[in-house]
């Protein structure tokens, strides 16, 4: 998850039940590729938020949308029928001891920061990536960044280690922080998991 607005906090924890309206968010489809390329580009091309160097192509965005979709979730943020953002999930490590964890990543248009979209965007998909089955949502940072880490924070995130000098973008190294959410609390630590669905 790469986001770059400070954001109020809710009570830590209470993101699954903290009754927020999550009108203007939709599942996404491959034909959103275009849109969610329009969002992007400025974070590839222009920032170490993205570990990307070149803008996929729309082909490439509709596979990982179509990916996403299947396995966890990719979700859009639409204002007036303009797609503002969007947030997803997929597979953190491909070992089947993992399964139960995701990688979430999130985009807002550079322009609609600080509207409370990202908000309602993060909180349907923790939701979602919850009524699937996983357990643990994680979330890479290029660092500093600290609008990105307190928006995490403030859904429960916590630290969960530093890479160091692992990126290279810009013309320098860069850092990136790992952070994580249990996401069914601290009621699953003792239970065997169940089905992704």
């Amino acid at each position: 998850m790469r986001c770059t607005r400070i954001c109020s906090p809710i009570s830590v924890g209470d993101w699954h039940t903290a009754g927020m309206d999550v009108s203007g968010v939709r599942q996404a489809s491959a034909q959103d590729a275009a849109a969610c390329i329009a969002i992007y580009r400025p974070y590839v091309e222009n920032t170490a938020i993205s570990w990307e160097l070149e803008v996929p192509s729309v082909e490439e965005m509709a596979a990982r949308i179509t990916a996403a979709r299947t396995t966890h979730e990719w979700l859009i943020l639409e204002d007036d029928g303009q797609a503002i953002g969007f947030a997803y999930g997929h597979t953190l490590y491909r070992l089947p001891t993992y399964q139960w964890s995701a990688e979430t990543g999130i985009y807002v248009d550079p322009d609609r920061h600080r509207e409370g979209g990202g908000r309602k965007l993060y909180t349907r998909l923790l939701q979602r990536l919850t009524e699937r089955g996983y357990r643990r949502a994680f979330a890479g940072i290029t660092q500093p960044n600290e609008a990105s880490n307190e928006f995490h924070r403030s859904f429960g995130f916590v630290n969960a280690g530093l890479y160091r000098r692992v990126e290279w973008k810009l013309d320098r190294w860069h850092d990136v922080a790992w952070l994580q959410l249990d996401l069914s609390g601290a009621d699953d630590a003792e239970k065997a998991p169940g089905l992704i669905s």
